[in-house]
C-alpha cells in the first residue's frame, strides 16, 4: 500500500487502527523540518538526530491522543520542542560542576553505590532488556547493539555496514519502535 498519497490525518487513523505502517509515511513528510528545527536549536546533528527519533517515538506511541482539529505537523513540533527542552533542561541539571563531583571516600560517594535491592532490580532490568533485544530481527538487533550499547553514531554506523546514512536513521527509528512496542506489551 502506497501511504504517502494519504494526508496526514487519514495516516493517523490508520495507525491507530493498527497499520504502524502509516506512521513511516507521516515520519518521512515531517522528519526533514523536525531536523532542521532540532539542528539549529542544538547546533549537532547528532543531538538533532537523538532528538527527532525520540520525538517521533513520543507521537508513536501517544498518536492515539492526537486530536484531529490541529495540525499533526504543528503537533510533532510541538513535541520535538518540548523534548529539546527536556534534554536542555536534563543536560544542564547534569553539568559537570566542580562541587557536584564527590570526593572517593565521601558519604556521597557511599550514598550513590546501589543498594542491594537496587543492585538485584538493575540485574533483572538488563537481563529483561537482553530480552527484547533477542526479540529483534537480526538485521535490526545488529542496529540496535551499534547504535545503544556500543554507542556508534549514525555516520560509523552506515560506514560499518556500508548503508546509506538516511537507512540508518530510518532503521534505528524503526527499531526503536519495536523495542517500545515489545517494552509496552510486556509489561
Amino acid at each position: 500500500m502506497e501511504y504517502s498519497s494519504y494526508d496526514d490525518k487519514t495516516l493517523v487513523q490508520m495507525v491507530v487502527g493498527g497499520k504502524s505502517e502509516a506512521f513511516d509515511a507521516l515520519f518521512a513528510r515531517h522528519r526533514d523540518a523536525i531536523y532542521a528545527m532540532l539542528l539549529k536549536s542544538s547546533g549537532s546533528s547528532n543531538v538533532a538526530d537523538d532528538l527527532m527519533q525520540e520525538a517521533f517515538m513520543k507521537a508513536y506511541l501517544k498518536i492515539s491522543l492526537y486530536n484531529a482539529d490541529y495540525d499533526f505537523g504543528a503537533w510533532i513540533y510541538t513535541i520535538a520542542r518540548n523534548t529539546f527542552v527536556d534534554y536542555n533542561r536534563t543536560r544542564k541539571n547534569n553539568a559537570i560542576n566542580p562541587q557536584n563531583i564527590p570526593l572517593e571516600n565521601s558519604s556521597a560517594a557511599q550514598a550513590s553505590a546501589p543498594t542491594p535491592e537496587e543492585y538485584i532490580i538493575n540485574v533483572q532490568q538488563r537481563h529483561q532488556i537482553e530480552r527484547y533485544i533477542a526479540m529483534l530481527p537480526e538485521d535490526y538487533r545488529q542496529l540496535f547493539e551499534l547504535r545503544f550499547l556500543d554507542e556508534y553514531s549514525y555516520e560509523e554506523i552506515a560506514e560499518k555496514l556500508d548503508m546509506k546514512l538516511g537507512t540508518v536513521k530510518t532503521r534505528i527509528f524503526r527499531v526503536r519502535n519495536m523495542m517500545c512496542r515489545l517494552i509496552a506489551n510486556n509489561n
